[in-house]
């Protein structure tokens, strides 16, 4: 079985990402685990004299409690595997420790969006893991109801080939039954230039090879243009009922500035659909 780990802070943002860990977790199938991380109050001197010590005890205790009663209410109510643990540290530095220690293969966070340049704090939490894991993370909006995905898009400037991202994709696709599309943009104003003319030319071959590695018979490819990636890619989910959105985190070459770990990261802010962060490795054509 996979194992999914979903940080949580037992927050509204927080427990919707773990519903959705909780109902892929039954399709892939996969484990979980819960894990709350928490940051001990104090320093050199309090820590000698003790004056932190209880607060930090108690807090732990309080922690672990409400790890437990969240535990036993999800099993009281789903058939799925659980594990919880606390984590004293970090929200970044637990996963970045336990993807290793604990075999994780996916992480699911909550996302609560952005408000102008004030994105909330567990939101800009998910945005900090993004490009640092070694792991696929799923950021799940605040306001987002689960569904099963049925169309799952992979956002990219390029004919993407990697497949530690493209596995990962067709893997999910297969465990939810949902159809790929991919969506290679070109960053131009026009649909005469010649980049966005040598793209055009080599869709029909990529998708073949597409449909031949992976014997999906039913994979899109659309080709976008345009000068905002990010205005043209939300009005292309809204316009196609697009379940899960997928992004890699990576930036390869200056080819890439439109692609590079930012611009996933904000798209964990703006996106109303659950946003797929692969952290990609290998170059493509």
């Amino acid at each position: 079985m996979k194992r999914i780990l979903v940080p949580t802070d037992f927050s509204a943002c927080a427990d919707n990402a773990i519903n959705f860990a909780i109902q892929s977790a039954k399709l892939l199938p996969a484990k979980i685990l819960l894990v709350h991380a928490f940051e001990l109050n104090g320093d050199v001197y309090t820590d000698y004299m003790g004056v932190n010590k209880e607060y930090n005890q108690s807090q732990l205790r309080e922690a672990t409690e409400k790890l437990v009663q969240l535990k036993m209410s999800i099993e009281n109510k789903e058939a799925v595997v659980l594990d919880t643990m606390v984590f004293t540290g970090g929200v970044k530095e637990s996963i970045l420790h336990l993807e290793n220690e604990k075999d994780i293969e996916l992480v699911v966070m909550g996302t609560s969006g952005a408000s102008g340049f004030m994105q909330q704090i567990w939101g800009s939490k998910t945005a900090a893991v993004i490009g640092k894991t070694t792991v696929p993370v799923i950021a799940v909006p605040l306001e987002y109801q689960w569904k099963k995905p049925e169309k799952i898009l992979l956002a990219t400037n390029h004919f993407e080939t990697d497949p530690e991202m493209l596995d990962i994709i067709f893997e999910l696709a297969e465990s939810f039954k949902a159809k790929v599309q991919i969506v290679v943009f070109t960053n131009e104003a026009s649909d005469t230039t010649p980049t966005y003319l040598e793209h055009a030319r080599k869709i029909p071959s990529y998708k073949e090879w597409l449909k031949e590695k992976f014997k999906d018979e039913s994979i899109v490819i659309v080709h976008l243009f345009g000068i905002n990636f990010e205005h043209a890619l939300e009005n292309f989910i809204s316009q196609n009922e697009i379940d899960l959105l997928a992004m890699g985190t990576c930036k390869r070459s200056f080819a890439d500035k439109i692609f590079h770990p930012g611009i996933t990261k904000r798209m964990s802010y703006h996106t109303k659909i659950p946003l797929l962060a692969i952290p990609a490795k290998q170059n493509q054509v």
